[in-house]
């Protein structure tokens, strides 16, 4: 066969792959979506008190990132009350954070700040990255906790990656200021490759399409307005098949607020997450919580830090519950707060 047979049939082989793996990625997407329309409706009710806007003004703190980028810092309770520092996940803002905002401000000092590309604060001009994450916080941190004061520190999903990220960037700055840790729905490393989104039980060889669904995924810099679909789309991927309504309704919302570039540009900042290093560094009681249908941290990831965190004897407790999904801190926001408490009644601030 001559030169250009050869290239002929090789381009020819070579477009059959490229069409085999755009099928197989179609075929994975429409298993999500088809998982989700045929999922259980959410359980519709009353509004929840705790996902209410909070009744009093927050103080808004002026904090800079070192790169300029001015961050919304909220703070909200007394201002000489024991700190609270909670930072939110990937499409989230400060409103996350209203069961915790409304069950404790009436007595501590609860801060939280919208990651940059979220809710207030802007993207700025730096690439976009998991150790820009941690670098935020350290001067979020710089702003809030005072000389000789400690903070309870905690992070749901991407919140956890960046106190993973500041603490193996910071070391000697986390028994300077944090008196506890909480890791909420969160991962050290290997991300893509535990995500539960795809309900198939799929062959090894198969493995690397998941995972480019995956990247195409959390990549997506698409709008996502508010529909029918989109509700069922948010409970089957951030909650589970036993939610209440006002929870998917609110994060739906919360969700679709996010601009689709900040979603795609961090997505992709994740896509080799590896901030391992960072559990080394939490030399302070942590506590890692995780629902058990997480879908996008999965409960093998929690189980893995906390390994790590007994290794060297700062795991306080994993806690493990039935029937709850990625937005653990909303979906179960009474057990979450008493988790809270109990840590605040035990470490010292």
């Amino acid at each position: 066969m001559d030169g250009k047979r050869v290239a002929i049939a090789g381009g020819m082989v070579g477009a059959g792959v490229v069409g085999a793996g755009v099928a197989i990625t179609g075929a994975f997407l429409g298993s999500i979506v088809r998982a989700a329309l045929l999922a259980p409706d959410p359980v519709e009710d009353q509004p929840d008190p705790l996902l209410a806007t909070p009744a009093a003004e927050p103080d808004r703190i002026p904090v800079r990132a070192a790169d300029g980028t001015e961050l919304n810092v909220l703070a909200y309770g007394p201002r000489d009350g024991e700190l609270m520092v909670l930072v939110h996940g990937w499409t989230c803002n400060t409103q996350y954070w209203y069961p915790q905002i409304n069950a404790f401000a009436d007595r501590y000092r609860v801060v939280v700040y919208d990651q940059r590309g979220h809710g207030a604060s802007p993207r700025g001009t730096s690439k976009l990255s998991v150790d820009l994450l941690g670098q935020d916080l350290q001067a979020v941190l710089d702003a809030v906790v005072p000389q000789g004061r400690k903070a309870l520190i905690a992070g749901h999903s991407m919140g956890g990656m960046t106190i993973l990220s500041w603490a193996n960037q910071f070391p000697d700055r986390v028994p300077d200021v944090a008196r506890a840790v909480v890791l909420t729905s969160t991962c050290a490393e290997n991300l893509l490759p535990n995500l539960g989104l795809i309900p198939l039980d799929l062959p090894d060889a198969l493995s690397p399409m998941e995972y480019l669904t995956s990247r195409l995924v959390a990549g997506a810099t698409v709008r996502l307005p508010r529909t029918k679909m989109s509700r069922k789309m948010t409970q089957y991927i951030a909650l589970n098949t036993t939610s209440r309504g006002s929870h998917v309704d609110f994060c739906d919302e919360m969700v679709a607020a996010c601009p689709g570039r900040s979603r795609g540009q961090w997505g992709n900042a994740m896509v080799n997450l590896d901030v391992a290093g960072g559990l080394d560094a939490l030399v302070v009681p942590t506590l890692v919580v995780v629902g058990e249908d997480d879908k996008l941290t999965p409960a093998v990831h929690a189980e893995s830090m906390a390994a790590a965190l007994r290794d060297h004897g700062h795991l306080d407790n994993l806690v493990v519950w039935p029937g709850i999904g990625h937005m653990s801190s909303i979906e179960n926001s009474e057990g979450y707060n008493a988790l809270l408490t109990d840590l605040l009644d035990r470490t010292v601030g």
